[in-house]
């Protein structure tokens, strides 16, 4: 883990700000969903990658009906209708 020495407080609602030098350097935009999880005393923040809705996986991703759904998976979906119609 890199400390850039950025120190900031948190506010009364629980907020901090993300020092814009950081989100630049993370391509993080205004409004990007960001995970938070914790890792034994630490906060993580992570850039949300929305995954495939059937095995999660994040690349090759095609998105039907609002939905992510990956290469892979649209095969196994194209396969079991055409297992289906023998």
């Amino acid at each position: 883990m890199i400390s850039i020495g950025i120190v900031r407080k948190v506010d009364e609602l629980g907020r901090i700000v993300i020092p814009k030098e950081t989100r630049e350097q993370l391509n993080i935009a205004i409004k990007d969903p960001l995970e938070i999880f914790t890792d034994d005393e630490t906060i993580v923040l992570k850039k949300y990658q929305p995954g495939c809705m059937f095995c999660g996986k994040i690349d090759d991703l095609h998105e039907i009906k609002d939905r992510m759904i990956c290469s892979s998976c649209i095969q196994k979906i194209l396969a079991e209708v055409e297992k289906e119609k023998d």
